[in-house]
């Protein structure tokens, strides 16, 4: 109880704080911005999720079920945008593609223009540039749901759907998609969640979401009500997502009902048909990963040894044990709120353990404003009660403190670890826990020398999910970090922001080399669906 109610204060927090907030701010704030940042955030959802639903379900299709050229490398090539953070990917298109870069230089120079007034060329800082940037970094969560669908779905119905005179596309339409589109609903609210969260790519590209409205509001007008009240209007997205996705398949069955699943086989594709399904899997990977990390790349070695000085070695010092505390915490929380759950078969303690991982579903600013409301009200409380006794001051004890900023990360990724260990805990047998207590151990005992050594590959996968989605993580950093304290993110971010990303690129390319190492766990348990289907 204890820990769930840690976890989940935050939260409490920001909505106390909205009901608690002076009452005539919210008529203000629906009179004037507030309309226009929803519609806003709208259409960004809107326009995201097609992208990332068109490029997800499409490659995954060409992947799993189709036979061409490249087709085994493509199968791992395109979880790589994993390992790029949207805000990385937005500073290196601004950069490549304004009027200043080397794209629209090379075409002035071919043309003789010397004016932007000459030609005419699409504006990458607009709501559009945002869509399009965002498609192509989230859209691995659908294709990885996707993928895991097609693969596990049954041969026997596309064969039978064959034989009835269906082309292969009438076949992905009228019986693949279909039934792949629980695990497609889900790829595309976890991207969903992942654009409502966004700041660094959104406020790049000066669109103005509820986010952002919600960091101006509190820090730009001081009004951390009005703020609060932005962030249940933005919670109430999240939860319309979940509700729309569970109210559209409901009454719906999606299994097999044979007793044997036999895999597809592979539709052989013709030359003209595999030169465009290669075309198809190579866009993405190529706009999504391999340019921006090659204009990173470009960058580092355009400044050389210069770029390892001792700022640098700073900030990635600061990462890497944020990060790893960040990760041991988690796990720790995750592996006692899983094992809890299981020796424990009680309604109350089974929901209070769901309220505890509810973090995830929070974007990193609405976090970091619940996270600043009890402890700024704990550090005041404290420091009036000390002057008042004792004539001490204490200041910010909580407050701009690195602990507030471990207790944000773990809160925000808590759903990560859990999620990890209680699968790998689904997979050991009762039998194992009261051979164990037959043998004198008790719960604790049993945990310690039976669970976690069988546990070995969940918790270093749980660490390590955690630990780069840690090294990523921006506006939660950027809010709750202490005073003259950056990490290799804030870093990109102030740099990125006064328009001088090249001094900051080998910071960039770090944090996606952090990011490849869950890109080669999610490539190995892909292969492992592929050899079990």
């Amino acid at each position: 109880m204890l820990v769930a109610a840690l976890a989940s204060m935050p939260l409490f927090a920001i909505l106390w704080l909205a009901v608690d907030a002076d009452r005539d701010f919210w008529p203000h704030l629906a009179r004037t911005i507030l309309p226009n940042l929803a519609q806003t955030t709208l259409i960004l959802m809107v326009g995201v999720g097609i992208g990332v639903a068109v490029i997800g379900v499409a490659t995954a299709w060409l992947v799993s079920l189709c036979r061409f050229p490249g087709r085994g490398f493509f199968e791992w090539a395109l979880l790589l945008p994993f390992a790029m953070p949207a805000y990385l990917v937005a500073y290196t298109y601004v950069d490549f593609l304004e009027f200043a870069g080397p794209v629209q230089s090379w075409i002035r120079e071919i043309a003789g223009w010397t004016r932007p007034h000459d030609y005419w060329f699409p504006d990458i800082r607009s709501l559009g540039g945002a869509v399009l940037v965002l498609s192509l970094t989230f859209y691995p969560y659908v294709y990885l749901s996707a993928r895991t669908a097609f693969l596990q779905q049954s041969g026997a119905a596309l064969e039978v759907a064959r034989t009835l005179g269906h082309t292969p596309w009438a076949v992905f339409f009228r019986v693949a998609l279909p039934l792949a589109r629980p695990a497609v609903s889900i790829g595309v609210i976890l991207a969903l969640m992942e654009t409502l969260g966004d700041f660094g790519a959104v406020n790049h590209f000066a669109v103005r979401t509820l986010t952002i409205g919600m960091y101006d509001v509190w820090l730009g007008m001081g009004n951390a009500g009005g703020s609060a009240q932005i962030a249940v209007a933005l919670l109430g997205f999240v939860l319309l997502l979940i509700a729309l996705e569970r109210v559209a398949r409901r009454g719906s069955r999606f299994h097999d009902t044979g007793l044997q699943i036999r895999a597809a086989s592979p539709f052989t594709l013709g030359p003209l048909k595999a030169a465009a399904a290669i075309a198809a899997c190579a866009a993405p990977l190529t706009f999504g990963f391999l340019l921006p990390a090659g204009i990173l790349l470009r960058m580092a070695l355009t400044r050389g040894v210069d770029a390892f000085d001792a700022a640098y070695a700073g900030y990635a010092f600061n990462s890497l044990v944020l990060a790893g505390l960040a990760a041991g915490l988690a796990v720790g929380v995750g592996v006692f709120l899983a094992y809890g759950a299981r020796i424990s078969a009680g309604r109350l303690q089974q929901a209070l353990t769901r309220i505890a991982a509810i973090g995830y579903v929070i974007p990193g600013t609405v976090l970091a404003l619940g996270v600043m409301i009890p402890f700024g009200r704990f550090d005041n409380a404290l420091d009036a009660f000390m002057r008042e006794s004792f004539g001490v001051s204490t200041g910010l004890v909580l407050s701009g403190t690195l602990g507030a900023l471990l207790f944000a990360y773990v809160v925000r990724f808590l759903a990560l670890s859990f999620g990890a260990i209680e699968a790998g805990l689904v997979r050991i047998t009762p039998a194992m826990d009261m051979a164990s207590r037959s043998l004198g151990q008790g719960k604790a005992g049993t945990l310690w020398r039976v669970h976690l050594p069988l546990l070995r590959g969940p918790l270093l996968t749980a660490a390590l999910l955690v630990f780069v989605d840690c090294m990523k993580e921006l506006p939660a950093t950027l809010i709750l970090r202490p005073f003259n304290f950056d990490t290799l993110s804030t870093h990109v971010y102030n740099f990125a922001s006064l328009g001088r990303l090249e001094d900051s690129a080998l910071a960039g390319l770090s944090i996606v080399a952090a990011g490849l190492l869950p890109v080669i766990l999610l490539s190995r348990a892909m292969a492992g669906v592929r050899n079990e289907a």
